[in-house]
């Protein structure tokens, strides 16, 4: 990736539906591309300033016990909101 911020993001099927977790270094082109998926309401991102903190992070939310990763969604978006149409 070319030196530009990446992204840790969770996509999700609906309110505690199917998630998903991955890496990006284009938030706005990797969420359009769910847009038709099940699993495609962007709840949850955080930036990064290189990859290999951005790795470390997307491991751990992999490992991460599912009530967990509830909880880390609901801190910041309490109701599920789909993130994708405010992304500059």
């Amino acid at each position: 990736m070319d030196g530009k911020s990446l992204y840790v993001y969770i996509l999700a099927s609906g309110r505690r539906g199917a998630l998903s977790i991955g890496i990006t270094d284009d938030l706005k082109r990797r969420a359009a591309e769910h847009r038709d998926d099940h699993v495609r309401l962007l709840v949850h991102y955080e930036p990064f300033p290189d990859a290999a903190a951005a790795l470390t992070r997307e491991t751990q939310l992999k490992s991460w016990h599912r009530a967990w990763k509830l909880r880390l969604i609901e801190a910041s978006n309490p109701d599920w909101n789909d993130l994708y149409p405010d992304l500059p």
